[in-house]
């Protein structure tokens, strides 16, 4: 089995949306750190963006479908504040929420530790639908992602 198969097999799966949040269960291995085994600053990105899309996905809407629609969802702002590092080996919880306005989507971010008592980030990022063909943010968020966040 390899190691990323092993380490989703260790790890509980993704824990749908309760009391506002959605926590995604994550692992910081070798290739999250740097040399000192300390999580690098761009692998929390990444986990707030697998755990965005678990998210949607639990809702019912892959990604892929919103992209087939035609529709993108950019990131155009980004807020990272790091609280304490998270080393090689640890176990975390991406806990994300939405607060949308319009046709924004403000997701909070909070990185902790499984039983909450460390807090490793918080974050905020905004995203906006855009039309891929047109390169221009939509008016109206598309049906099948309306219909989705009306789940949260």
């Amino acid at each position: 089995m390899s190691e990323k198969n092993q380490t989703q097999a260790q790890q509980p799966p993704a824990s749908p949306v309760s009391g506002g949040w959605f926590e995604y269960p994550v692992r910081a291995q070798p290739h999250h750190t740097d040399y000192a085994g300390i999580v690098w600053h761009g692998s929390y990105i990444a986990w707030m963006e697998e755990a965005r899309l678990e998210c949607l996905r639990s809702l019912g809407l892959e990604f892929a479908e919103l992209v087939a629609l035609g529709c993108d969802l950019p990131v155009v702002e980004l807020q990272v504040r790091y609280h304490r590092a998270l080393r090689m080996g640890m176990p975390a919880v991406v806990r994300l929420r939405l607060e949308p306005v319009g046709v924004r989507l403000n997701f909070e971010y909070q990185i902790q530790s499984p039983d909450g008592q460390a807090l490793y980030l918080t974050a905020r990022v905004t995203l906006v639908p855009v039309d891929r063909h047109k390169n221009k943010i939509v008016r109206q968020l598309p049906p099948a992602l309306e219909a989705a966040l009306a789940r949260l």
